[in-house]
């Protein structure tokens, strides 16, 4: 019995209904069981491509992309995702769009879902507008799938927005789940998320937060560290203080780094901007303010300048678990003596964790299109199993 058909049987077990024909917004949205879904459906077409399995659902369809900011992880991995499951990529450019001549939000998400089935939106960089975009966006998709007008309901999934990134924090666990040996041997494994001096500023809150949002859920010992002022949504750690009352583990917060790192098996040193500082920031926006947009940025660079300390050297390392915790970050990373003078992350130290770190950023577009299929196909399960017993993805 291969590994996907394994795996097809524990999906059988899990109650996953709600998931056909749904949304992919926030991973705590979803229950235990869905989150175990993503898992096992995403490693069921790893090992289905790896043995040269077609993972074709689709004969032919449409998956539109949305980047309203940079990408190149999770812009390739949703194009790898829908490719491997039979949907062409088309990315919507706003600047070649008519939303430059006015058009609206309304219009935009109907005119571009006609035969789409899946949408994946990345909409990062204003508090309070990202998740409210995806929103208004979806929302004018059921209202055209109501109304007649769309023959079907394309499904989102969530490329990051201001809240959450959930195809990265997924993502990023899967990865963990594998270097130890199942998810059963997490539970007590102490991971630190802490804040890391970048020389930029207004880094999306999206990734700690969905690094602590999913992580609480699995029994792990989870600390926030950052400089005071640089806090993240109190939303997001009732989440995290919610999921480790149900499920143990514990959830703890900290402004000395080098505290953090004690004895950690993963650390997660990265980059963000002040909670309180991007409400701002996005007012100055709303306004047009420019003056005030720029004098926050000089205002922001001071503040990151004041903790340069907070750096994942090889010092901090050395407090980890035996000196070898597991070092991650979503990417790109701002490092010392290579991509800046000073930021997030030795160089050695980043260079000694390359290929873990390539590692942990593959299992993103598996994610992705576990996303999608646990959506669009109504017995994932069954899908899986026809997969394995069709034919090759490579012909010669």
């Amino acid at each position: 019995m291969s590994k996907a058909y394994e795996l097809a049987n524990h999906l059988e077990k899990l109650n996953i209904n709600n998931m056909y024909n749904n949304d992919f917004y926030w991973t705590w949205d979803k229950t235990d069981d869905e989150i175990d879904a993503i898992f096992t459906v995403a490693d069921a077409l790893r090992d289905l491509r790896e043995r040269n399995k077609s993972c074709r659902v689709w004969d032919s369809g449409l998956a539109i992309s949305v980047f309203r900011d940079n990408s190149t992880r999770t812009r390739f991995s949703f194009a790898s995702a829908c490719n491997l499951l039979g949907l062409t990529v088309n990315d919507l450019d706003e600047k070649k769009s008519q939303i430059a001549h006015g058009e609206t939000v309304r219009e935009t998400a109907n005119m571009v879902s006609f035969m789409a089935d899946v949408i994946g939106i990345r909409d990062d960089m204003f508090i309070g507008e990202g998740h409210k975009y995806q929103k208004t966006f979806m929302d004018a998709v059921d209202e055209g799938f109501h109304d007649g007008v769309l023959e079907q309901r394309p499904t989102l999934v969530n490329l990051q927005c201001d809240v959450d990134h959930p195809t990265q924090s997924m993502s990023d666990f899967d990865h963990i789940i594998h270097h130890f040996g199942g998810v059963e041997n997490l539970k007590g494994k102490k991971i630190v998320m802490s804040w890391a001096y970048s020389p930029s500023y207004g880094k999306p809150l999206s990734v700690p937060q969905g690094v602590v949002g999913l992580f609480t859920r699995f029994g792990m010992d989870v600390v926030l560290a950052h400089p005071e002022g640089y806090e993240i949504m109190s939303d997001v750690e009732e989440i995290a203080k919610n999921n480790v009352a149900k499920g143990g583990g514990t959830f703890t917060k900290t402004n000395n780094m080098a505290e953090a790192f004690e004895g950690a098996d993963i650390v997660y040193p990265k980059s963000w901007a002040p909670f309180a500082a991007m409400e701002k920031r996005t007012k100055l926006y709303q306004a047009g303010d420019v003056d005030g947009i720029n004098a926050l940025e000089k205002e922001l660079l001071k503040q990151n300048a004041e903790h340069k300390d907070w750096a994942c050297t090889e010092e901090l390392m050395k407090r980890t678990k035996d000196g070898k915790a597991l070092y991650m970050h979503c990417l790109p990373a701002d490092i010392t003596g290579l991509s800046c003078k000073e930021g997030e992350v030795d160089r050695s130290v980043f260079e000694r964790y390359i290929d873990p770190l390539y590692l942990e950023a593959s299992y993103k577009p598996y994610i992705i299109a576990a996303m999608i299929l646990t959506s669009k196909v109504k017995d994932p399960a069954n899908c899986l199993r026809k997969l394995d017993a069709g034919g090759a993805r490579k012909l010669f």
